[in-house]
Formats: C-alpha cells, sequence, structure tokens
C-alpha cells in the first residue's frame, strides 16, 4: 500500500481531490479516508468528485472529538523527525525533509493503541499480601 506525502504552501479543494486521486491510483481494493470536518473535505465539489469514486469511502472525526484523530499523534512524531530543531532555505528543503521523515516513519510504521497498555500479572503479588498479612491459603 502507497503512502503518499505532499508538500504544499496552502489548501484548497482541488489539491485535496488531487492527494485522493494520486491515493487511489496507488491502492487497489477499498479505501477508508478518515479525517476531519474541514471544509474542503466535506465541499460540494469534493462529494460530487467522489461520487463517480465508489472505492473511496469518508469518515469524518466528529466534532469535539479531536482525540479521536490518530493524525495528531503521526503529525507530533512527523514533526519531530522531519521539522524539529531544522532551518529551510527553500521550499524544495521542506519537500525533500518530508519525504525523507515520511519514507523512515512508513518503513517502521505499526498501528496505534489508544490508552494505557494493560497491566502485566503479578501472581507472586496475592502471595506476598498473604505472607505478610499471616493469611494462610
Amino acid at each position: 500500500m502507497a503512502r503518499p506525502s505532499r508538500c504544499r504552501s496552502s489548501g484548497s479543494r482541488a489539491f485535496y481531490q488531487q492527494f485522493l486521486q494520486q491515493i487511489e491510483d496507488a491502492n487497489p481494493g477499498e479505501i477508508w479516508v478518515v479525517t476531519d470536518n474541514l471544509s474542503r473535505r466535506s465541499s460540494m465539489s469534493t462529494r460530487a468528485w467522489l461520487e463517480g469514486r465508489s472505492r473511496i469511502h469518508h469518515a469524518f472525526v466528529p466534532v469535539g472529538a479531536c482525540w479521536l484523530n490518530l493524525q495528531e499523534g503521526w503529525w507530533r512524531t512527523f514533526r519531530e523527525a522531519a521539522l524539529a530543531g531544522r532551518s529551510f532555505a527553500n521550499r524544495d528543503d521542506i519537500t525533500y525533509a518530508t519525504a525523507l521523515a515520511s519514507n523512515q516513519l512508513n518503513s517502521r510504521a505499526h498501528p496505534w493503541i489508544w490508552g494505557r497498555p494493560t497491566p502485566p500479572t503479578r501472581p507472586l503479588r496475592r502471595r506476598y499480601v498473604y505472607s505478610v498479612w499471616g493469611i494462610q491459603h
């Protein structure tokens, strides 16, 4: 599966549709896009563009539930890998850093897991508590 990254100077409906076209061209089968509710993603022109593409499905993050947006965690990781502590002379430098960081992050990608991991089981804890309190089991 291709995971494209693109640099842009500003966002627009046309750019978003081009980006979706790039994803569609690179990936066979069903495509699910989970995104926020910015107007360019839900505009009339984008919805009309999507009508002819039954493989692409949108799932919008509910308004007021930004913590559900997995992109925020990825964006933080990406900023640290590509942009933190660096100065760029021009747009080409930013484009190169973006492509390099995206490739590096995608090569070691793994599913995001929300929440705290399950604590390890501690079978000896119960035995210790019984011993300290003098309880026979």
